[in-house]
């Protein structure tokens, strides 16, 4: 459960966190996102971002192969990181120990 508390808490608070922003704001998403690329500062922290997220992404991809799983099966996680960043990653991170925590169990009880 270690392994899956922290990202969990994040997970969840900053999901929470960006729900209850998203319906106080008074522009769409794609409005907001294009309001944010038009200041050569907040594009440099927007393209930040995205340089994270795909970082993020190429990790989440690498690992899932590293762990036996297709490289089909981030995809979701992907989709959901292009769209809130961060959230798809801690999604993976959350479902990957939860995973690992399923399989531990039941490896023991196969002893």
């Amino acid at each position: 459960m270690k392994s899956v508390a922290l990202p969990l808490i994040a997970l969840i608070a900053f999901a929470g966190y960006t729900i209850s922003v998203m319906l106080q704001a008074e522009q769409s998403l794609l409005d907001f996102g294009i309001s944010l690329m038009s200041q050569p500062d907040t594009a440099q922290v927007v393209i930040d971002l995205y340089l994270l997220a795909t970082l993020a992404g190429i990790w989440m991809y690498q690992d899932a192969r590293k762990r036996g799983q297709s490289g089909l099966s981030v995809v979701p996680y992907l989709l959901v990181t292009a769209i809130f960043v961060s959230i798809g990653p801690l999604l993976y991170l959350v479902v990957r120990g939860l995973q690992e925590r399923k399989n531990s169990v039941s490896a023991a009880q196969e002893v």
